[in-house]
């Protein structure tokens, strides 16, 4: 893979962001250089294509953002990294499944790096621990390029979970770091994700 570069775009509102990405990928040709952007968002809920809106069960005052991404309903909020790889798949001869792989193993080895076991499901893209929810991959590939990706969660307000059927199912705990006795820092989280995920798209 030729050299990718590296944004840190601290807190930013998510449409704007996802609108960024869509042009991103719709103008980008084949001398562009493929980007990873890291940010955190304000809260918001987010329904893939193909989403139920039974699965939104009580949004009250945060914003609902039908996305075009695939899976189901899924929150984002401060204290949650999000991952945003925008990559020439076709060019870097990557498959899907290599970069949701890569994605949720740079989160498995990231957990592994503050002492937990963390593991991926073939039934249920993500990471967790101990059955909950540490992580969620959704992604969007168009024209050969990938765009949405991972959030890996650090420490955040975990309520608005309660609010939906995380990822479409009705009986997923979610959580983060701190609640598993990890004190680290969104940055930090960003080095140790991106030293792995750039490993396993070399070598997966």
């Amino acid at each position: 893979m030729d050299a990718v570069l590296v944004r840190s775009m601290g807190r930013q509102d998510y449409e704007p962001l996802w609108r960024s990405m869509q042009r991103f990928t719709e103008e980008r040709d084949a001398t562009t250089a493929d980007e990873i952007w890291f940010t955190e968002h304000p809260p918001v809920f987010t329904l893939g294509m193909n989403a139920s809106s039974a699965h939104l069960l009580a949004p009250g005052d945060i914003p609902v953002i039908q996305i075009d991404r695939g899976g189901q309903v899924t929150y984002h909020g401060p204290g949650q990294l999000m991952i945003y790889p925008l990559i020439d798949l076709k060019r870097a001869v990557l498959g899907v499944r290599h970069l949701v792989t890569a994605l949720e193993q740079s989160a498995v080895r990231t957990a592994a790096d503050y002492g937990l076991e963390a593991a991926s499901r073939a039934d249920a893209p993500g990471v967790y621990v101990s059955g909950r929810k540490l992580a969620s991959v959704g992604l969007r590939v168009r024209r050969g390029a990938s765009f949405h990706g991972m959030a890996f969660n650090v420490a955040m307000d975990l309520e608005p979970f309660s609010r939906i059927n995380p990822c479409g199912f009705s009986d997923l705990q979610v959580t983060d770091l701190r609640n598993l006795g990890v004190a680290t820092s969104l940055a930090e989280v960003q080095q140790k994700i991106l030293q792995h995920l750039q490993e396993l798209l070399w070598t997966l």
